[in-house]
């Protein structure tokens, strides 16, 4: 197996690593400290930069202003992200406007993606259902017009009617960033158990944004649709399109986890080389360094699962399995593997670790927040233990 990078992919992540380099962890208030969010708005200098140094349009086709690189260069650039606790919506954007320009309607996408590689519109998603631990696309049904129209008794349906548009009802709750973004894209479910992808403005007539919070502090909403009508135009209606822009989503989430961890490990291990019980740094004893040991085969495992699933939806590579059992296997390692290197860094950190003047408990939240994230380690082992059921493997 074979992870080198190419010569684009390490160029784009070098170009991450200087946009980044300015990035305080700890820029905003501590998310221990304040009652809300920790900020009203995401890190718009941040964003400037990412659009000036081409990362916002990394995966879009040169016709698009875009580089044409593929989701394992996303996924170095998310890495590099989380290293700094990056507030920004990166992996929604981009992987909106993936799907966008690999899905949806030809003028929408020239329309809206030059200006997302630009850094003029901000996209995210709903991907958690009403609750966090259902279908996201069952949360939304999506009508034909006309039917809606029928259903309510209505002048137009009585008169014919026509097949214009579609009517969205129904909640996705903890959307990142949603009160930020100019689109938010909704998975739907229409009467006959097909998946439709909406492209919706939170301004629109019948969208609602209720506030939440997330474990790192940061602004989620509570998006809820009463009657919201949109065009066929903003639809994004392939079989396949919801399907992959979660995994997109899921395998972005893993690279998150991945950058996140390796920070936390070289903070831990720069503490314990410095603080000193009995005459040595604690780094040196036995039990310390066994632990440390332990989250570095942790984050190699998340590593090395995480590049495999990458692959897969980069290539559309067969396998034994589906590139749905790379992506849960990917996800179980990215969610257990961050909270064990947290926790064991806030235990190799003492007191220390709990801090609010130290950046670790910021460190922590968010890796609760990635390890919970389109799906705990438990979700994704009974998807894999579908998978494995259907897929008997000789």
């Amino acid at each position: 197996m074979d992870f080198t990078f190419t010569e684009e992919q390490q160029a784009a992540a070098e170009a991450a690593r200087g946009v980044f380099a300015g990035v305080a962890p700890d820029g905003v208030p501590s998310p221990a400290l304040v009652p809300g969010a920790v900020a009203e708005d995401i890190d718009r200098p941040l964003w400037a930069r990412l659009a000036s140094g081409d990362l916002l349009s990394l995966t879009l086709s040169p016709e698009h202003g875009g580089a044409g690189l593929d989701p394992v260069a996303l996924c170095l650039v998310l890495r590099e992200s989380a290293r700094v606790l990056a507030r920004v919506p990166l992996l929604e954007t981009c992987a909106v406007a993936t799907a966008l320009q690999r899905y949806g309607e030809p003028s929408l996408a020239a329309e809206l993606l030059p200006r997302v590689g630009r850094g003029e519109l901000v996209l995210t998603v709903g991907a958690n259902g009403r609750s966090g631990h259902e279908p996201a696309e069952r949360a939304v049904t999506a009508r034909p017009e006309a039917a809606a129209a029928a259903d309510a008794g209505t002048e137009g349906a009585r008169s014919g009617g026509t097949d214009a548009g579609w009517v969205l009802d129904g909640t996705q709750t903890a959307v990142p960033w949603a009160q930020a973004a100019d689109w938010i894209a909704v998975p739907a479910q229409t009467p006959e158990g097909r998946t439709l992808i909406a492209l919706i403005s939170p301004g629109q007539d019948g969208v609602t944004l209720a506030e939440q919070v997330s474990t790192s502090g940061e602004r989620l909403a509570e998006v809820r649709l009463e009657a919201v009508r949109i065009t066929g135009r903003a639809l994004m209606d392939h079989p396949g399109a919801w399907a992959w822009l979660r995994a997109l989503l899921t395998t972005g989430t893993c690279a998150l986890a991945l950058g996140l961890g390796e920070a936390v490990l070289a903070m831990t291990s720069e503490y314990t080389g410095k603080r000193e019980q009995f005459g040595f740094p604690v780094a040196t004893f036995q039990s310390v360094a066994v632990q440390a040991a332990d989250r570095y085969i942790d984050l190699r495992a998340m590593e090395a699962t995480l590049w495999q699933a990458a692959w897969r939806i980069s290539t559309g590579a067969d396998g034994t399995l589906p590139a749905e059992g790379d992506i849960a296997v990917a996800k179980i390692w990215a969610s257990d593997g961050v909270r064990r290197v947290v926790q064991t860094a806030q235990h190799l950190h003492g007191g220390f670790g709990a801090d609010t003047d130290y950046p670790l408990h910021r460190f922590h939240a968010w890796a609760k927040q990635i390890e919970l994230s389109l799906g705990p380690a438990a979700a994704h082992e009974e998807a894999l233990g579908d998978l494995l059921a259907a897929h008997l493997l000789g």
